[in-house]
């Protein structure tokens, strides 16, 4: 319980740096918009471990190994709180606004936009704060490529 306690507080494991949290909570994003529309495309997969591996520099094995602990963090989330309170206190607004195009392009990957992928989008760029203008020309963007 204490562990639960302290992850929906955003406080680090003991150990744990903070760029590997910033990376899991990037990644568990990536794979909640996977989960979005109820099907895991093999397509989006395709456009997370790419995200993953060029906004990380992370070659494909380290890659698979975050994916893995992303999607364990995202089983166990209570709400997105828990990893965009960690985006909020550590990324520039232009990452934060590269982190909502990378959503995006999950959300385009199977050529389907679904109504539960758009409003996860949306939702998380209102919880960090990422104006609405730039939300578009993000979204503009994405569905560009």
């Amino acid at each position: 319980m204490l562990e639960s306690l302290t992850r929906l507080m955003g406080i680090p494991d003991e150990g744990e740096d903070l760029e590997h949290r910033l990376q899991v909570v990037t990644a568990a994003l990536f794979v909640e918009m996977c989960r979005a529309d109820a099907q895991v495309a093999h397509e989006e997969m395709e456009v997370v471990m790419a995200a993953v591996r060029t906004t990380f520099h992370l070659h494909a094995e380290e890659a698979q190994d975050l994916l893995r602990l992303a999607e364990g963090e995202a089983d166990g989330a209570i709400s997105l709180y828990e990893f965009t309170s960690h985006i909020n206190d550590h990324f520039s607004p232009p990452e934060k606004c590269k982190l909502i195009e990378n959503l995006w392009r999950v959300a385009y990957a199977d050529s389907v936009l679904d109504k539960h992928e758009e409003y996860l989008v949306r939702k998380v760029a209102d919880l960090i704060h990422v104006p609405h203008r730039d939300f578009m020309r993000a979204k503009h963007r994405a569905a560009e490529t």
